[in-house]
């Protein structure tokens, strides 16, 4: 049994269920590919391609077209007309924008929660990008459109956010009205021992670990002792004089929101800001269903589920 990923492409019905919702989008992507080899992928399209965070099936893949085409949503491919104000690389054989340049288009035209996502993302593929750079090209963009939006996502990225749980978090921790933690402070034991904390609000002692599901799946090792592994390493940080707390959050205590503020509430940090209802609204509106996941091996694997009919 064959299902159609597009005219001219076909997948094992059997796989295809069997592919996550990232996955299953990355395999349209390359679907495309195939049947368009000429097709520059941008937003989500490339972001999947460049292994950043993909929020639940995006489905609809996007491309660039020069800015003579036509802007259009055909057969599930939405074109984009731009100008050459961004910078096209090549993955695999396949043309894509740059992480900076995805990361600018998420940030203008997607969810502040998900732009700072990409934006993280790219900083952690590209070590020479920063975010004084990312915030530069934003601004030299010929269209203004959904710059000023981006503004918010791209002063705030830091590589140092290792996951999309955790950008999301800070997303949600910012607009709660708390204090900014640090991020991947290191604790030494008097024996050596070294473990490292996600979150750090210094001045209380309180630790965050941003948790999800990924932990506990079975790649990295058995769930049991992935979260004896875990116990051990809450006790010795427990035990130091200067940490107070150690806290955990998941992907639904973060986009719920409510169960985030409760947790954080609760280790005994207080807000320094008023809250932000519109954009804790719009994350349990629009986030809270689309887990993401970042992609490792991403190429080969989706690429290998395809057939091309000849």
């Amino acid at each position: 049994m064959l299902v159609k990923v597009r005219h001219g492409v076909y997948a094992s019905t059997r796989l295809w269920k069997a592919l996550t919702p990232w996955d299953r989008y990355l395999a349209r992507v390359h679907a495309v590919a195939l049947v368009l080899p000429g097709a520059v992928f941008c937003c989500e399209s490339a972001a999947a391609l460049l292994g950043m965070p993909i929020f639940g099936d995006p489905v609809v893949v996007h491309v660039l077209v020069e800015t003579s085409g036509t802007a259009r949503l055909d057969a599930g491919v939405r074109s984009h007309r731009a100008g050459h104000d961004r910078t096209i690389i090549e993955s695999s054989g396949i043309a894509l924008t740059s992480p900076a340049d995805t990361a600018i288009d998420l940030a203008r035209h997607r969810h502040p929660a998900i732009g700072r996502s990409a934006a993280d993302a790219a900083l952690r593929i590209d070590p020479l990008l920063t975010r004084d750079v990312l915030a530069a090209g934003n601004e030299a963009r010929t269209s203004s459109r959904g710059r000023n939006i981006a503004r918010w996502a791209l002063t705030r990225s830091t590589a140092r956010a290792e996951t999309a749980l955790e950008s999301v978090g800070l997303c949600v921790i910012e607009w709660l009205g708390f204090p900014a933690p640090e991020l991947q402070v290191v604790f030494r034991s008097e024996s050596g021992t070294e473990d490292r904390g996600d979150a750090l609000w210094r001045s209380l002692g309180i630790v965050g670990e941003a948790d999800g599901d990924l932990k506990y799946d079975g790649r990295f090792g058995d769930a049991a002792s992935v979260l004896r592994r875990q116990h051990l390493r809450d006790r010795r940080l427990r035990r130091r004089a200067d940490v107070t707390a150690v806290v955990h959050w998941g992907w639904d205590d973060a986009t719920s929101v409510t169960p985030l503020q409760h947790i954080l509430l609760g280790a005994g940090l207080r807000p320094i800001a008023p809250e932000q209802p519109a954009p804790l609204h719009s994350v349990r509106r629009n986030l809270s269903a689309r887990a993401p996941h970042r992609l490792a091996a991403h190429s080969e694997s989706a690429r290998e589920q395809l057939s091309a009919e000849e």
